[in-house]
Order: C-alpha cells, then structure tokens, then sequence
C-alpha cells in the first residue's frame, strides 16, 4: 500500500483502472486483494497524515476519477467505447501467456485441431492471427456483447467515480458580490 501511496504521489496519478474493490461474487483474491489495497492507496495518497516520510520526496495528491470493473454483478454507471483500441487490447492479452484464456490459446487450439484433421479458418495460417482471432471471438466476447447492447462495437463497463463539484465554489461564483 505504501509503494502504490509513493507512486500515485509521485506520477500525480489522475485516473485509474482497476477490479472494483467492492465487487460481489469475486472468487480471485489477488482481484479482490490488490482492488482493496489499490484503493486504500488510492484514498490515503491526497492526505499528509499518510506515509509522511514520503513527502520529504513528492506532495500528496488525489486520484480523482476511478473506473472499477468486476467480472460478477456490479454497479455499471459509465459505458465506455473501446473499439479504437480494440487491437492494443488485444495485443495486452497475447503477451500474458500464463495466466488466463489468452496468450497462446489461438495457437493451441490450431494446432489440437490441426492434430485431429480440422481446421477453423477463424484461426488463419499463422500465430499471431490464430491468437488474435481467437482473442476477440472467445475471450473478448463480453466487451462485444457490451458494444452491441449500446450501437457500439466494443464497449466495456465501469463503476465510475469521478469528481465531486464543489458546491462552495458554486454558490462563490453565483452569490459572491
């Protein structure tokens, strides 16, 4: 939590992304771990009172928009249009080969398939479209179904907190003579 405080302070981290600390029904605990412990870092690095043997180094500052996503039943307050980036989400999923349905999967299943005397032409002749087919028909399936429901290609959800207006400065710029 300390080193997560550091880094927000130092980089002025502004937005970001990350499993819903709040999240129901999610059974991974370095999901729901690093969540809690991101947003721990996330509340105590705009405060001085936190880790103040930092602030010889950096200032606090706030995190001020979080986008929070589960795989369970969540709160969905922000549809966010993903379809420019589609493909460098796509290239973040090969390049985790351990973990996940990713990586290599698209190889894989060519070759299991290939083994058996099939083919899918979903799956091309090479790696890289065998695994970034495979990506976007199988794995990312639900950012698809996102984008349909809203007339978009590719869409994901988020529990968006951003924010929150003032209302002093409001009522100063409305009242103040």
């Amino acid at each position: 939590k300390g080193r997560l405080i550091f880094l927000f302070r130092l980089l002025q981290v502004d937005t970001l992304i990350c499993y819903d600390p709040w999240g129901t029904y999610e059974e991974n605990p370095d999901h729901y771990i690093t969540a809690r412990a991101v947003e721990a870092a996330r509340w105590m690095a705009g405060m001085g009172s936190d880790y103040p043997e930092q602030l010889e180094v950096v200032k606090p500052h706030t995190v001020s928009e979080m986008y929070y996503f589960a795989r369970g039943p969540q709160l969905v307050n922000r549809i966010v249009d993903i379809s420019k980036f589609i493909d460098k989400k796509v290239e973040s999923n090969i390049v985790c080969k351990t973990q996940g349905p990713a990586g290599e999967a698209g190889v894989r299943l060519r070759k299991r398939l290939a083994e058996e005397g099939k083919k899918l032409p979903l799956l091309g002749n090479d790696d890289a479209t065998a695994n970034a087919n495979y990506i976007k028909e199988f794995v990312l399936e639900g950012d698809r179904k996102t984008g349909e429901h809203y007339g978009l290609e590719w869409a994901e959800r988020f529990h968006y907190i951003g924010p929150t207006p003032s209302k002093l400065n409001e009522y100063i710029r409305k009242n103040a003579i």
